[in-house]
């Protein structure tokens, strides 16, 4: 502290600036994607869980050009083949990728399939290579391959299963259908139970009483027995496609009650907000405060339920489809995989049949981190 010759202090120490403060003032400078975008990166497994959901997603149309075979492609004389190592060292010197070609042998003591590899051929893998026609994208007809095995080798990274067929292929082949019916499901839930949610909690009245009803005895029936009687009455003539739309139209149905109930109570105490008494004296519609006013401010809770309910569609497809009542073959999803290896003796002999559980389990887990990372970003109350 310093005296100045007019009797006055002066504090002669550095100044700081206070950066928290700059920090605060920032924030309310920015968007409000911006700051969602800030708030979700701090969340670090919701960030990794919302990567990895992106790359899942952006390489479904390129399942064709990433699996080696077909989905239903058989190699009849590789039933149940193990999964193969690809190896990169031969003689101790590096030659690329390679496996080795295998010969099959019953072993009769435990009436299940050997198969020898031959150590002295080591076949290298062909990359960029063609394969059986496939359709990319579902669209255009194509047979360029990432990589394949050469003539008189195989490449079962994850195995075959009874009929011959790659399990790794079938897996990106059924992540087209598996991950797809979550979307297509809760886009029809969700445009149903907005629409009578929002209609119940604004109106009130006699239609709030008959949606409750509605939900009330929707909510009551036992989900499961629910789904098999649903599923059941789907045509069997009918083809992979329509099956696909109908079980997903079946589990957004079956999945709106919850979503209109939170839109309901929601919108019963915003609707006797001020800014909503305003609109309603300036002329607007009950249509144009419903979108422009009641359903932005519950839009964060929309968005993290939304993350939420895919993954109980997509279990709820595969649980159907495990049970024969979902999609059928030749429609290749997860489900359809675990229906073909639902014999446990079979799985005890050869485990890898059971591989496409792992991405069942690894999808659900990530897409629950990602809605609770986005749940926590569109946090009101979170400081």
């Amino acid at each position: 502290m310093t005296t100045l010759p007019d009797g006055r202090y002066v504090d002669d120490t550095p100044y700081e600036r206070d950066t928290g403060a700059e920090v605060r003032h920032a924030e309310l400078d920015m968007s409000n994607t911006r700051l969602l975008w800030l708030r979700f990166k701090q969340h670090r497994l919701g960030l990794v869980a919302g990567l990895f959901l992106l790359f899942s997603y952006l390489i479904l149309p390129f399942a064709g050009f990433i699996s080696p075979y077909t989905p239903n492609e058989r190699l009849e004389d590789y039933l149940y083949h193990p999964p193969q190592m690809v190896r990169f060292f031969y003689d101790g010197k590096f030659i690329g990728p390679y496996v080795y070609e295998t010969t099959a042998q019953m072993n009769l003591e435990e009436f299940a399939w050997e198969y020898v590899p031959d150590t002295d051929k080591p076949a290298r893998l062909e990359f960029f290579c063609e394969g059986s026609d496939y359709r990319f994208a579902g669209l255009f007809k194509a047979n360029t391959r990432l990589f394949c095995a050469p003539e008189g080798a195989t490449i079962f990274l994850w195995g075959s299963d009874r009929l011959g067929r790659d399990v790794f292929s079938r897996i990106f082949y059924g992540a087209q259908l598996s991950l797809t019916v979550g979307l297509v499901g809760i886009t029809v839930s969700f445009v149903i139970g907005i629409v009578l949610g929002s209609i119940a909690g604004y109106f009130g009245g006699f239609l709030d009483w008959i949606i409750n009803r509605v939900i009330e005895i929707l909510r009551s029936l036992p989900e499961l027995p629910l789904w098999l009687a649903l599923s059941a009455a789907v045509p069997s003539h009918w083809g992979p496609v329509s099956v696909f739309f109908i079980i997903s139209i079946i589990l957004g149905i079956l999945d709106w009650p919850g979503l209109a109930r939170a839109v309901r109570s929601k919108f019963l105490s915003l609707r006797e907000e001020e800014f909503v008494r305003a609109a309603e004296m300036m002329g607007a519609k009950p249509g144009r405060v419903i979108r422009k006013h009641l359903l932005p401010n519950f839009l964060s809770h929309l968005i993290a339920s939304a993350t939420l309910s895919i993954p109980a569609m997509i279990l709820g497809e595969t649980a159907l489809s495990f049970l024969g009542l979902g999609l059928r073959a030749p429609a290749v999803s997860w489900g359809v995989m675990l229906n073909d290896a639902q014999n446990l003796a079979s799985i005890e002999i050869y485990p890898w049949t059971a591989i496409p559980m792992l991405p069942i389990i690894v999808v659900v887990l990530a897409f629950n981190f990602f809605g609770d990372g986005l749940r926590d970003a569109l946090d009101p109350n979170r400081s």
